[in-house]
């Protein structure tokens, strides 16, 4: 079916779509919030027009999630097979013996709009490259910690117990690695101030002393033509330009394609 303006009327709620309706109508989040040029004329099938109507006026992104989970239920339940928008899995399940997973952060103005990168080495295989972790008003710093936090738990969800972490911040590593034990002794306090992204190095911190007997945290020069490194950038500067706070994966058909994205 085609897109009109009733049904675009039943899919909005206060003139607004959530996340999940953006996604399937394969619309990139914008703050400027004009969608309706477009949506209008668009092709979607019954069942994603049916999944926008029942995500209508949702805000929690989980809540988005379940409804789409219950309506694959509900059309698993009776038989009926259909192309019908999925929740993306970004959870990578492997079980090799090692596993190679480069973190990067980016910001534009530190502070300034912010976001990370992941490229995850498994087998022989093309990496993964995921990015995410949007924020409007950051700096390099968070930047960097969150993408670290992200490889930490993709590490955690791998069933191997050979792993290494690539960054290119000595900070973030620091942080979470040595810092953190001085910290944590004094209460999570220093001498000469506060903790800058205390929350963040708190969680990271605890998921590090969870896995450190399996992984090694490693430090990577920046742009010094490591491949790894050079994806999870490219990664980091896409979630800016997308605005996305999901991780989403990026697809491609060619390393060398990623590595020339300006």
């Amino acid at each position: 079916m085609k897109i009109d303006k009733e049904f675009l009327n039943k899919i909005y709620y206060n003139g607004d779509l959530n996340k999940k309706q953006l996604d399937i109508l394969n619309i990139d989040f914008s703050s400027e919030k004009n969608y309706e040029n477009e949506i209008l004329g668009k092709e979607i099938s019954k069942n994603d027009s049916n999944l926008l109507m029942l995500l209508r006026g949702i805000d929690d992104l989980k809540s988005q999630e379940q409804i789409i989970s219950n309506y694959h239920l509900v059309l698993e339940h009776n038989n009926i097979k259909a192309n019908v928008y999925k929740n993306e899995d970004n959870n990578i399940s492997i079980s090799n013996n090692i596993l190679k997973i480069y973190c990067d952060g980016a910001c534009s103005g530190n502070p300034g709009n912010a976001g990370s990168g992941i490229a995850v080495y498994f087998d022989d295989k093309n990496p993964v490259l995921l990015y995410g972790d949007f924020i409007e008003s950051g700096t390099n710093n968070i930047a960097e910690l969150n993408a670290l936090y992200k490889a930490l738990q993709i590490a955690d969800e791998s069933k191997t117990n050979n792993i290494s972490i690539f960054t290119d911040s000595k900070y973030a590593i620091d942080c979470i690695s040595t810092w953190a034990y001085s910290w944590k002794k004094n209460g999570w306090s220093k001498k000469g101030g506060e903790i800058k992204n205390l929350p963040l190095i708190i969680k990271s911190h605890e998921l590090f002393e969870k896995l450190k007997s399996k992984i090694n945290l490693e430090y990577v020069k920046g742009h010094s033509g490591v491949e790894g490194n050079e994806l999870a950038d490219k990664m980091a500067i896409n979630a800016i330009k997308q605005k996305s706070i999901e991780y989403k994966s990026f697809k491609y058909k060619n390393i060398e394609e990623v590595l020339k994205i300006k």
